[in-house]
């Protein structure tokens, strides 16, 4: 784990938090098939946790901020892909 950090909670709030490593992931996709028969894939990435010192929520677990990013993949049906000036998709 690493040093204490402070960092400002949404409440406005100055805590004392601590990073901590994360040392396995298992990230997942979400698939949403459209009903232009698109698929839309949707996968958040966890890209760092800290957890809250002195903070816990109603079941006693403590509080993490996780920072993350969304990856987004998309597959369409050639009808609604751009094609290039000689009839091939982009």
């Amino acid at each position: 784990m690493a040093d204490k950090i402070k960092i400002r909670l949404p409440d406005g709030r100055e805590v004392e938090a601590t990073p901590v490593n994360i040392n396995q992931a298992s990230e997942y996709w979400n698939q949403y098939l459209l009903e232009d028969s698109s698929v839309i894939k949707v996968k958040l990435v966890a890209t760092k946790i800290i957890r809250i010192d002195n903070e816990y929520d109603a079941e006693g677990n403590p509080v993490y901020f996780v920072q993350s990013t969304n990856v987004i993949s998309v597959n369409s049906p050639e009808n609604l892909k751009r094609k290039d000036q000689y009839g091939f998709g982009v």
